[in-house]
């Protein structure tokens, strides 16, 4: 039975849309050329990462993210950059009695930002920068269920990613969900991973609280 839920951060929680058009700006490119390459990267199985270097070789994302910050301009979400269905999925699995987290390759800056939104909501939060392991590495994994009061085959852990997210947490011993939104699942969502792997395939958080139910009720 699944009785924690976990949830990645980018394009799951959060859309990052101005985030990376702010990177764009930075970098003094054009945000729809900034975003097509950024596609094309991660239609080609790269890392992202690798989108910076396309416009400037030797960049150095942890460097830049300091010279953001130091110009006043540090990487920023707030409320208004939560997907719709964020709060309504999150009350909805805490009135089911879930125990929910957030865990995801974030910065520690990020991680303030996101006790400071969610402390109320959920009862772990968790970042690679605080735990010094990043998805996909399965030490990452290993950090979640260590932190969940539940055996590791009673948690479901929620991304975007079937490289990141759904394949590692499988690996990891988790049921999974992939969620239908931002650039990752866009291009990934009909390939015979993203069909086949998931234990659900959802395109909003809010039907996750069903379907766990249900789920949950097959195993009784």
């Amino acid at each position: 039975m699944i009785r924690a839920v976990v949830f990645d951060v980018g394009e799951c929680l959060v859309d990052e849309t101005r985030e990376y058009g702010t990177w764009a700006d930075w970098l003094d490119v054009p945000r729809h050329t900034f975003h097509a390459m950024f596609g094309a990267v991660i239609a080609q199985g790269r890392d992202y990462r690798e989108t910076f270097q396309e416009f400037r070789p030797g960049f150095d994302l942890y460097e830049e993210r300091e010279k953001r910050a130091a110009a006043g301009q540090p990487e920023m979400f707030d409320e208004e950059d939560l997907y719709g269905d964020v709060r309504a999925a999150l009350a909805g699995l805490r009135a089911a009695g879930l125990w929910l987290g957030i865990a995801g390759n974030q910065t520690v800056r990020a991680g303030r930002i996101l006790r400071e939104m969610f402390s109320d909501d959920v009862d772990l939060i968790g970042t690679s920068d605080d735990w010094g392991a990043s998805k996909p590495d399965p030490e990452f994994f290993k950090r979640v269920a260590a932190a969940v009061p539940f055996e590791v085959g009673e948690i479901l852990y929620v991304g975007d990613r079937c490289d990141n997210d759904i394949r590692p947490a499988r690996e990891a011993g988790m049921e999974t969900a992939l969620v239908h939104r931002g650039p990752w699942a866009t291009i990934q969502w009909n390939s015979p991973e993203a069909r086949e792997a998931p234990t659900f395939r959802v395109d909003s958080l809010l039907e996750l609280p069903d379907m766990i139910s249900q789920f949950n009720d097959s195993k009784r």
